[in-house]
């Protein structure tokens, strides 16, 4: 039998209503890795979690090479030197300069001993037949020359675990000329909807039934980590099927997703099933959009019930859905990085005691630095505000208004894994 990777109860709190930094701080404390390490090949790598701290196996570069085209030299130069050699990339050893002469080198070409610079060919003037050159004045020894570990030192740590990888990191990894690296399993997620009135895009409709966007919307949002997705389509309102159907992927998945249905009454079948074979809790979080969430478990399966209205549930998953599948996956939870702007709108009043996440984008103003500008309407059905937005502007719970010209904290997507 496998051990318990997770608490037994992972979600439970006693807050009343819990402030938005609470939230964060328990999902990101209490929740634990559950994505077993894996040797994944170099191209296969990027975006994944790494598992074990990266040490550079050698020098990078490994040795003194020129930086540029040029001639290679022994400080200070005289002048007017012979060129008693050519030393191109690729040459291993190249032989020692001649006292009193300089090196035709090639940028990357490995520094002969006896020179210590390299000046620019288009600084240096050579003769037709090449058998000289003068190397202008005024160059410090060194110039243009790299240094064995100038970039990185043999047996320093690189990376550490939890590092999510990006392409310069694999560039890092290349440089050390290692193929493969220790990762995270991709963390199995199971997203599902719930209720008769739902209709897949594409199907017909007919009135009291709805299109399913807010599980398209999931699936997105979770494929800017390093997920593996199983859509587990639209389940009907019945008990047993529902149950049944939740039974199944706590077994494969180490995590549900799903939104709408948490509340208690007659038709949240989904509720009802995560208690009856699980540990669930209700969060009342004093956040807007926002409010009721669902987190459980059955047994190391997690399960994120968000709200149903498809702006709460974006905003959900940006602020406590992704810190937790981050964690569950292997990562190092990262605050998003929040930019002080000045308001380029107003808000008469806020209530306080609540954060509040405002859909908005960034222009340049008069004055030519950037401006917050806050979508007008602040409904959590409305899509079309997610779409125009490209970042939340977040009012904290002692604000009671914003004025034209505030300070507020805008919050990119981009720092949420969403480019554009």
């Amino acid at each position: 039998m496998n051990a318990r990777k997770l608490l037994d109860d992972c979600f439970l709190h006693d807050s009343e209503r819990m402030r938005h930094a609470d939230c964060v701080a328990l999902l990101t404390s209490r929740l634990s890795c559950v994505a077993a390490p894996e040797i994944v090949p170099l191209g296969a790598a990027p975006g994944r979690w790494l598992a074990a701290p990266v040490t550079a196996p050698r020098d990078v570069p490994l040795h003194r090479n020129s930086a540029v085209d040029g001639y290679a030299f022994a400080a200070p130069a005289p002048g007017s030197l012979p060129v008693s050699a050519r030393i191109a990339a690729g040459v291993t050893a190249p032989p020692p300069l001649a006292a009193g002469t300089a090196a035709r080198i090639f940028t990357g070409a490995p520094m002969p001993k006896g020179a210590d610079s390299v000046a620019m060919q288009e600084d240096c003037t050579a003769s037709e037949d090449g058998t000289t050159v003068t190397i202008p004045s005024g160059l410090k020894p060194g110039a243009n020359v790299r240094q064995a570990g100038e970039d990185v030192a043999a047996g320093s740590t690189v990376l550490g675990p939890g590092t999510r990888l990006r392409p310069q990191d694999i560039a890092a990894l290349a440089s050390f000329g290692l193929a493969e690296v220790s990762a995270h399993r991709p963390l199995r997620i199971a997203v599902l909807s719930n209720g008769d009135e739902l209709r897949e895009a594409g199907a017909q409709i007919a009135p009291g039934q709805v299109f399913d966007s807010n599980r398209a919307m999931l699936k997105a949002l979770a494929a800017t980590l390093p997920v593996a997705v199983t859509d587990l389509g639209i389940l009907p309102d019945d008990a047993a099927t529902i149950e049944a159907a939740i039974a199944e992927a706590a077994r494969s998945h180490d995590a549900i997703l799903t939104t709408g249905g948490a509340s208690r009454g007659e038709e949240d079948h989904i509720v009802a099933a995560i208690d009856r074979l699980g540990t669930r809790h209700l969060w009342q979080i004093a956040v807007k959009p926002g409010r009721p969430m669902s987190f459980g478990q059955i047994g190391d399966c997690v399960f994120l019930g968000l709200p149903g209205n498809p702006v709460a549930a974006f905003v959900c998953f940006l602020l406590y859905v992704r810190p937790a599948l981050t964690v569950l996956g292997g990562g190092s939870y990262v605050e998003p990085t929040r930019f002080p702007v000045p308001a380029g709108f107003a808000v008469a009043k806020k209530k306080t005691g609540r954060r509040e996440f405002w859909r908005g984008w960034l222009e340049t103003g008069p004055d030519g630095r950037p401006v917050a500008r806050k979508f007008a309407r602040d409904g959590s059905g409305l899509i079309s505000g997610l779409r125009q937005a490209t970042g939340l502007i977040e009012a904290a719970e002692e604000v009671t208004g914003v004025a034209e010209g505030d300070l507020v904290s805008f919050l990119p997507f981009s720092g949420f894994g969403i480019d554009g």
